[in-house]
């Protein structure tokens, strides 16, 4: 009689299937936020940042809302930690204005190499929020990816542009988000999570809107604001989607395809080409990101 704890070929080719689509679905959702970043810089050199991001809300909630709402799902409204929620909220929404802004200065593929830097921000954090501490040789990778940030940034060198610090707070404020999901994670659903963080912005955004609010010059830019929110909350989906079908661990790493899409887009777009240097810092970043996952696995492994 076989063993039934021995996996057949079948389950197996199935398991890989899966685990392929995981990864396909990771890669497009990655090409997706890039492509939701280059359309923001592109709406941001003839609209205020706020608008745009007020605009991603705005559609994104509507999306969303379409989905996950209380004639869908039952008590979606109501949260176990509402406190964290509206400070998951907050976070969420601080990172967004931090990055739309940057990437009105900066170049595409400068925000997305500090960005990089968030894995490594929520592992030094992971210790005192969440009781995770990192060991010696994990806390040496953590400082030797900052020193990858501060090469790409070369603060005192006459060279760095201010908004390098927006997207810095950026990467710090969404790995504190990425921290209080992981709070909220056994408290409250998905859907939840998800509807508080859409119309939170929309919601907190509004009163400033009047202030900031000039119409969009083109019929493009109209499209553009509209994509915004529509394609931050498809590629969402597909992450949510490529998690049911393959390990955290095993799609973390294509995250660090999004430079490749960056650097593409940069330069197809806006003639951007980065220097010797934020190649050299973005490198030095992935290489240490990639350092903590491998760890990471070892560490669950054993």
């Amino acid at each position: 009689m076989a063993n039934p704890a021995i996996s057949s070929p079948t389950d197996r080719t199935l398991s890989d299937q899966r685990r392929w689509t995981g990864i396909a679905l990771m890669c497009a959702t990655i090409f997706c936020f890039s492509c939701t970043d280059t359309i923001a810089k592109w709406v941001n050199q003839s609209m205020d940042p706020v608008v745009t991001v007020w605009a991603r809300y705005l559609s994104g909630a509507f999306m969303t809302a379409l989905v996950i709402n209380p004639h869908n799902t039952p008590g979606v409204l109501r949260s176990r930690r509402l406190p964290l929620q509206l400070l998951r909220s907050l976070l969420l929404l601080g990172s967004t204005i931090c990055n739309f802004i940057a990437l009105k200065y900066l170049q595409l593929v400068e925000t997305t190499s500090i960005t990089f830097a968030t894995p490594l921000i929520v592992a030094l954090l992971a210790g005192p929020f969440l009781g995770e501490w990192v060991g010696k040789r994990r806390l040496i990778a953590i400082g030797v990816g900052f020193i990858g940030v501060l090469i790409i940034t070369r603060p005192g060198m006459g060279l760095m542009h201010p908004a390098v610090l927006l997207s810095i707070a950026n990467a710090i404020c969404y790995a504190l988000f990425i921290i209080v999901t992981r709070m909220l994670a056994s408290r409250d659903s998905t859907a939840t999570t998800m509807l508080y963080s859409s119309v939170a912005g929309v919601i907190l955004l509004a009163p400033a809107i009047p202030f900031f609010w000039t119409a969009p010059p083109t019929l493009a830019t109209w499209i553009g604001l509209i994509s915004i929110g529509a394609g931050a909350t498809f590629g969402q989906w597909m992450l949510v989607l490529a998690h049911s079908r393959a390990p955290a661990a095993i799609l973390a790493p294509f995250i660090y395809t999004q430079i490749i899409w960056m650097l593409a887009l940069g330069y197809l777009i806006f003639g951007d080409w980065p220097d010797l240097w934020t190649f050299v810092g973005a490198g030095i970043v992935i290489a240490s990101g990639l350092y903590l996952l491998s760890r990471e696995r070892a560490r669950k492994v054993a």
